[in-house]
């Protein structure tokens, strides 16, 4: 008998936490589930999918109680070389997972109308969001570049199919923009992954940061073209700037439930992977891509903010389009902890990021809610005179975008945003600061311009496409539909939670997160 290569063979053999792994494996099974029952579902009773999606993500949610309330867990661990684990549920996982699952139950709420009224096939959309979810909440939990880079594609390839689901030229056009661009940056990303992975000779994340600190000077230069090339893949899923030309166009293609997914889930997956590489695998290299993200965090707020000032009231789709660039110059803020964390030596300023990210994807899938419920063409001109058609949608409406400026009564998105620039000023990036809060200034003008049309004076229908838009959507005798309602209720009610006990989130600052 030819003997064993190791002489405990039984330890190469280790249980699986499943309370760890759970939240993701929720999500999954329920894509599944979705899938398997649509097979046998009569075409009427199709919108039941819905309803399973949604109690599958509640689900996903429920599993995050057991490992929030207790330790770090961690599973899928080996001891060489690098040694470490592949899958860790601690503070900053728990957090984006929150955000993830969140983001994708409040999506299939506001689904359940377009999916019907647009006539989508509901099994694919169904499973493919699902999908989509299952990857973007395994990705925070990562630590290794082997599952980063598949929860990243994981969360990614289904939200190519999702954009192309509606059934027009736009649809298509879109996903196939989406489609190049993220293949692209997946190849550059898998490039500088392999260069990380010569030089440091493990794929583990904090074996790479003591594998970098060590490497031999011949090395190095390629262990920086790997850095900056993984990087640039990341940069492109939280569309930074200049990563950022697939965004408006593919969130107007879309079905306007995917582009809120995009705006807040997607971004979310992308910002939690750039957050790992930084601040665990490239720890040595932290004063170099602290200054190189502090710059792209200046460069995507500017690039946003002042593309979203330029969009006039009476352009098609002008509504989801200003929502699109404004995630862009959004994506700026999120930028700026991480660039801080580089420059202080530790992951401490990324309690900043998860915060305002918790905070802005709530307001902006509820602003996207606002934006279903109207429906129309989507031009900013339909939202003339919302008050007196529907006053409570106007109201949530006009409390999203101030939270989403940074003023009062939105008291949530202005704690959000000082301790945002708070990070910066402590990191000693004081012209990152300044450049901060000159785009808040900025962004001031286009938040408070739609707030200020949502209690203008309606304009009389005139026979004209604007005209007769305005005076149709959201009517004030029109039935609201459950799904856009729902959001619209549930992202109020957690933002006015949230503006009066910000310590809710804000709490994330000061502890630890992994």
């Amino acid at each position: 008998m030819t003997p064993l290569a190791v002489a405990d063979p039984g330890g190469l053999i280790q249980s699986v936490d499943w309370v760890a792994v759970a939240p993701p494996l929720i999500a999954a099974l329920a894509a599944l589930a979705v899938l398997v029952t649509d097979l046998f579902l009569p075409e009427a009773r199709k919108r039941l999918l819905g309803w399973l999606s949604a109690a599958g993500l509640l689900a996903a949610l429920a599993a995050l109680l057991p490992p929030a309330l207790g330790d770090t867990r961690s599973t899928f661990c080996f001891e060489s070389p690098g040694g470490g684990c592949s899958y860790t549920a601690d503070h900053f996982a728990l957090a984006f997972q929150l955000l993830a699952l969140g983001g994708a139950l409040l999506t299939v709420l506001l689904s359940l109308h377009t999916v019907e009224t647009e006539k989508l096939p509901g099994g694919e959309y169904w499973f493919l969001l699902l999908s989509s979810a299952c990857g973007a909440a395994l990705l925070p939990a990562a630590r290794d570049l082997a599952t980063l880079v598949i929860a990243l594609e994981v969360a990614t390839l289904p939200a190519f199919a999702l954009v192309g689901l509606r059934r027009d030229g736009r649809g298509a056009e879109s996903a196939l923009k989406f489609f190049l661009s993220s293949v692209t940056a997946t190849a550059v990303m898998l490039l500088g992954v392999s260069f990380v992975y010569a030089a440091a000779g493990t794929i583990q994340l904090q074996g790479i940061a003591d594998g970098l600190a060590h490497a031999p000077g011949q090395l190095k230069p390629l262990a920086e073209a790997g850095a900056v090339l993984t990087l640039v893949g990341f940069a492109f899923k939280t569309a930074a700037v200049p990563f950022h030309f697939w965004v408006p166009d593919t969130y107007v293609g879309a079905p306007l439930p995917v582009a809120g997914y995009l705006s807040v889930v997607g971004k979310a997956a992308g910002l939690s992977g750039l957050a790992l590489v930084t601040t665990l695998a490239f720890r040595p290299y932290g004063h170099t891509w602290g200054l190189v993200l502090a710059v792209l965090a200046a460069l995507t707020m500017t690039v946003g903010n002042a593309a979203a000032l330029r969009q006039r009231t009476d352009t098609p789709h002008g509504a989801v389009r200003l929502l699109a660039w404004s995630s862009i110059g959004q994506a700026g803020y999120l930028l700026v902890p991480l660039a801080a964390a580089g420059y202080a030596d530790s992951a401490e300023p990324l309690g900043a990021t998860v915060a305002y990210a918790l905070i802005y994807g709530l307001v902006n899938l509820g602003a996207f809610g606002a934006v279903a419920l109207v429906g129309g063409s989507g031009r900013l001109d339909g939202f003339r005179g919302l008050a007196g058609r529907n006053r409570w949608a106007a109201f949530a409406l006009a409390f999203f975008l101030l939270c989403l400026a940074g003023l009062p009564p939105g008291v949530v998105g202005l704690f959000g945003k000082v301790v945002v620039f708070r990070s910066a000023v402590d990191a000693g990036l004081g012209w990152l600061a300044v450049v901060m809060a000159v785009n808040v200034v900025i962004a001031l003008a286009y938040y408070l311009k739609w707030t200020a049309l949502l209690f203008a004076p309606a304009v009389p229908a005139t026979g004209t496409e604007t005209g007769t838009e305005t005076a149709a959507g959201a009517g004030a005798g029109a039935a609201v539909p459950v799904g856009p309602g729902a959001v619209l209720g549930l992202a109020a009610v957690g933002a006015v939670v949230l503006s009066v006990a910000p310590q809710l989130v804000l709490q994330v600052v000061s502890g630890s997160l992994f």
